[in-house]
């Protein structure tokens, strides 16, 4: 085969792009915060890749500074209105089982996701139940039966 038509660098270049949500980017203020760390996080490993002359540091470092920074530019902000009873974004929501059992969820960005921890996703299937509830609701999860016991609208500590 001609050398032509082969590729001889490592291909760190032809990285595809990460999927951006398309879904409105509701952030809550300590998501904000991490998405402009995450941007700044990889700048910083984009000018150190360059400075190695690390091609395949710096399109990895590349691509998640694209990422970040269009996630930045479209944040938007939401605050959780601090005398709602129903429950709405930012709000940590606390659900109790028939056993007894409690779970609390608090409903934050996209990006800011992490389920193990109790925050989830505005645009998950749990956080759409939980949407518009009120205190004393009962709604069905994969876990069965919960009923919404406390609403938080403080905000979480960035």
């Amino acid at each position: 085969m001609s050398r032509a038509f082969v590729k001889e660098d490592g291909g760190a270049d032809t990285l595809p792009e990460r999927p951006v949500s398309p879904n409105r980017n509701l952030v809550t203020r300590r998501g904000l915060v991490l998405i402009e760390r995450e941007a700044a996080r990889y700048r910083e490993a984009l000018a150190s890749a360059g400075a190695r002359g690390d091609r395949d540091g710096a399109a990895q470092a590349s691509r998640e500074l694209r990422y970040w920074s269009a996630r930045r530019a479209n944040a938007e902000p939401v605050d959780p209105p601090q005398q709602a009873e129903a429950v709405t974004f930012g709000m940590a929501v606390t659900l109790e089982a028939e056993d007894g059992k409690r779970r609390t969820f608090r409903i934050v960005g996209e990006d800011e996701a992490e389920p193990k921890d109790g925050r989830i996703a505005w645009v998950s299937p749990v956080a759409r139940a939980l949407m518009g509830k009120w205190v004393g609701d009962e709604i069905t999860l994969p876990a069965g039966e919960m009923e919404i016991v406390a609403v938080d609208a403080a905000p979480e500590a960035e």
